[in-house]
């Protein structure tokens, strides 16, 4: 709650016990101030603060690592190389347990407040966080964490397999508690404007997501779970569309905004990646031109058509003998988007399942949904011959479906990142000057905060995960 004064200016007062009269206390109650803290006093600061900061590290981070897009002239260094430095994941950390905070004294106040609606909102939004932070870091505090107040200082880190059923439970707990026939009263949340249904969507989406992440696992039942959340949607809802997808629209009003201070700071000194930028021309998909400007002639006067750079090049930026695309600008300028959780990876969960058998239904048919999905997310119109192209068709392969769902994942948090770990797709070339031996880093290095002030807690973790190192593969990993 402290962390998100400043940014929303919510200016909260604690009930004052005086011994004095009923008519001193009405006389001196200041109508401006708030005496109770309400769950949607505490919402939309979460949803906002926390899309927002995951769409700057989808570009930061997850872009670079990736191979969706990388700094340009870049001479030595950086994510693209896999040159992960001992802080890269400090504000990942910070940021997410300053909010779950936050969730936590939303949960409290809508139990106080007899709300089950913003109860199970309050556990769908702790699901997520805690999802992103296990699986950046892998075991991390969550039973006692951010219990400050009662004197809990040096939590105990859970692992990532207790994290995991711990939230998943939450999910399937949040599913029962929403009531359609109860309206949301505590103002007007700026994800999906009091509608519960959406709401309800959303949290059984995510319950399909965080199963699907850990499959590899039998400890789960993953499979079997996600089988009984799809064949009874009645009991379990999920997205049947891009307007019921988790995708907050930011406006531009204060204190709605853009991550970016200067929507231009996004695009300079950076290019599209080679990768990226070649699929999309091999599928001659529309989402091209949504995201992408042409490359140019070295002097800028002649536009070439979409062209990226390699990442993890070796040698002077004068090798490419060309101006490389670039992120358009409005992708980055209010009125924009920030994607939470999507449609279409909903139907990309939907083909991977298919495409294994733990589901009935078309493969190709979840494929094809999803792809349409993305493409109409970003505004543009799928061709009617887009899968007649053999680069784009459905060819059986998780492979296949895993590279259309890269596409889908654009802009969304680390989930490239973490969907490439689960599954090894899609297959990225290796750049000559990569470090880290061309290998994938798995996650981040716990801050150095956490090891000077936790240490013995912090000791246990490492022990169990077999090290605090980019390459300790997290418990879904293995």
């Amino acid at each position: 709650m402290k962390n998100f004064k400043n940014i929303f200016s919510v200016v909260l007062l604690a009930s004052l016990s005086f011994a004095c009269t009923k008519d001193f206390q009405e006389v001196n109650t200041d109508p401006n101030k708030i005496e109770k803290i309400s769950p949607g006093t505490l919402l939309n600061p979460i949803i906002y603060s926390v899309s927002s900061f995951n769409t700057s590290r989808a570009d930061a981070f997850t872009f670079d690592i990736m191979q969706v897009a990388l700094p340009f002239p870049s001479v030595s260094g950086g994510v693209h190389r896999y040159d992960i430095t001992e802080s890269a994941g400090n504000s990942t950390w910070n940021t997410y347990y300053r909010w779950i905070n936050n969730v936590k004294e939303m949960r409290a106040a809508s139990i106080a407040s007899q709300d089950p609606n913003y109860e199970a909102i309050a556990l769908t939004l702790n699901a997520w966080l805690y999802s992103l932070l296990s699986d950046s870091f892998g075991d991390v505090p969550k039973s006692e964490a951010v219990q400050g107040d009662q004197g809990v200082y040096q939590p105990v880190f859970d692992t990532q397999e207790e994290i995991y059923k711990t939230i998943i439970a939450d999910l399937e707990k949040a599913n029962t508690l929403y009531n359609t026939g109860k309206p949301m009263i505590f103002g007007t949340d700026i994800l999906y404007a009091n509608n519960v249904s959406n709401w309800r969507k959303f949290t059984n989406s995510l319950r399909l997501r965080l199963l699907l992440r850990v499959s590899k696992r039998t400890e789960i039942d993953a499979f079997g779970k996600m089988a009984e959340i799809i064949g009874n949607p009645t009991t379990n809802p999920v997205f049947t569309s891009n307007a019921d997808a988790a995708i907050l629209k930011i406006t531009g009003v204060v204190p709605n905004v853009s991550p970016w201070g200067r929507a231009i700071d996004f695009t300079t000194f950076r290019a599209s990646g080679g990768f990226f930028i070649d699929n999309l021309n091999d599928f001659v998909d529309p989402r091209l031109a949504k995201w992408n400007s042409e490359a140019r002639t070295s002097d800028g006067k002649t536009n070439i058509g979409y062209k990226g750079i390699p990442s993890g090049y070796n040698g002077p930026e004068s090798q490419f003998k060309y101006l490389p695309s670039n992120f358009l600008v409005a992708l980055a300028t209010a009125p924009m988007t920030s994607v939470i959780m999507s449609y279409a990876e909903l139907e990309f969960i939907k083909a991977e399942l298919a495409q294994k058998g733990k589901i009935t239904g078309s493969a190709a048919t979840f494929y094809q949904n999803g792809v349409k999905a993305s493409v109409e997310q970003w505004g543009a119109v799928l061709p009617a011959n887009y899968f007649l192209n053999a680069k784009a068709a459905y060819n059986g392969t998780l492979e296949r479906i895993m590279l259309q769902k890269y596409y889908a994942l654009f802009f969304n948090d680390y989930q490239q990142w973490f969907e490439y770990r689960r599954t090894g797709f899609p297959v990225l070339p290796k750049g000559a000057g990569q470090l880290n031996n061309q290998i994938m880093p798995v996650r981040f290095r716990y801050p150095t905060t956490v090891v000077t002030n936790n240490n013995a807690n912090y000791l246990k973790a490492v022990a169990n995960m077999g090290g605090d190192d980019i390459n300790t593969k997290v418990w879904w990993e293995k």
